[in-house]
């Protein structure tokens, strides 16, 4: 992961959706004669950012919460009071499909303008059928009308919902409701590629989460969980066991849990936006992941109440900053991890022949300016399959182009 494959003065030829050359700009030229042919001025060119966790679909902020945990309350007792993803859940419920697809919508504009050309959305926030089925379909929605790849899972189990929390038999009962009505509905409908589960102290424990993804694969779906995010708990050992395609956060996996994943499939994706946005001193240990030969990959984890960015480059920056990775290796965490992670590493993520036509843009005149120039908006322009998808040159609520 330190060699991203740097070329110089080439060109790329686009046949369709997918890249049908890469190489020195003259032979292109002779290649393909009657090409249309756009001037990159010698900008630097790399694959779309593949955004492989996010959580787009929800309604209002909880900026309220920044302050809380700035005077000292913590994440769990924010929950306890209401807050946190149950604040997010009483939200979602109240509102339309309608409200929910205009809020998701400029959303997935806003992720789009940084570089990402494929984002993973989470449902979530529902934990009711309705609720659930409601915001799959925003996504399938979205899918249909924006050119940006998106990739659509479903989190039921995100969190016990208040309602389940009130009665010793209610934790049961919503695990339940979760394989017997919710997953053939989902799967059923063909609303989403992968089941997650939030497997930490407090939500689902090791056991309940391997349930949950049993039946998920059973029933047709690519399985995920959020796994030892606050403490070690064996989530990145099971993740490893079971074969699942990502495990995500892993700010306190253990040493067990990286060598677990070192001899796995199973793709490491770290959440650094989450962790500083919390005030955590503790990242995930991508340095001993990495030098155990874990892959890794990285994304934004973009969501109302742990880390509301949509600036993927600035992950980047955290990555090279914090995490002691080098600008190579957060580039193709990005990329070709980041598709990995979602199952998509044949088609997605690198910048060669027969893989899709997923090209970002950037102000910059070396890859290692997009995590150095930190917060800024360096990306002028991606391609999605082909078509442009953003352009810096027309106005924000434009950016996505048909």
């Amino acid at each position: 992961m330190k060699d991203v494959g740097v070329k110089e003065r080439v060109a790329i030829a686009v046949d369709g959706e997918k890249i049908a050359a890469v190489g020195p700009v003259d032979e292109l030229e002779r290649r393909f004669p009657d090409a249309e042919m756009i001037d990159c001025g010698g900008r630097v060119i790399t694959p779309g950012l593949v955004d492989s966790h996010t959580h787009a679909i929800f309604g209002r902020a909880r900026y309220e919460e920044q302050e809380m945990r700035a005077s000292g309350v913590g994440y769990m007792e924010i929950a306890r009071r209401g807050g946190g993803i149950h604040s997010s859940v009483a939200d979602l419920r109240e509102r339309s499909e309608e409200d929910l697809l205009l809020l998701a919508r400029e959303r997935i504009v806003r992720l789009a303008s940084y570089g990402s050309t494929t984002i993973e959305v989470k449902s979530g926030y529902g934990l009711s059928l309705a609720d659930e089925i409601k915001s799959l379909k925003v996504i399938a929605r979205l899918a249909g009308e924006l050119p940006v790849r998106l990739v659509p899972t479903w989190l039921g189990a995100h969190e016990i919902p208040h309602e389940f929390r009130t009665t010793t038999s209610g934790r049961r009962e919503y695990i339940e409701l979760l394989l017997e009505e919710m997953l053939p509905a989902v799967a059923g409908r063909g609303l989403a590629w992968f089941a997650d589960v939030f497997c930490e102290p407090g939500v689902f424990t090791v056991e309940e989460t391997r349930s949950i993804l049993a039946a998920s694969r059973d029933a047709g779906l690519g399985i995920k969980l959020h796994a030892d995010e606050l403490e070690p708990h064996g989530g990145a050992e099971l993740a490893a066991e079971i074969g699942a395609t990502s495990a995500d956060h892993l700010a306190a996996i253990s040493a067990r849990g990286i060598k677990a994943l070192a001899a796995s499939h199973t793709v490491a994706t770290l959440l650094p936006g989450t962790m500083m946005f919390l005030g955590r001193q503790q990242q995930a240990p991508a340095r001993a992941m990495l030098d155990a030969g874990v892959a890794v990959a990285l994304a934004t984890d973009f969501n109302p109440g742990t880390s509301p960015t949509f600036n993927f480059p600035l992950i980047l920056t955290l990555a090279v900053s914090q995490l002691r990775m080098s600008a190579a290796e957060a580039l193709l965490a990005a990329t070709v991890n980041g598709a990995a992670a979602l199952g998509l590493a044949a088609e997605t993520g690198q910048l060669s022949p027969g893989y899709s036509a997923d090209i970002a843009l950037w102000d910059a005149e070396d890859f290692r300016e997009i995590p150095y120039w930190y917060g800024d908006r360096r990306c002028s322009g991606t391609w999605v399959r082909g078509k442009a998808c953003h352009s810096r040159s027309v106005p924000d609520n434009l950016h996505l182009a048909r």
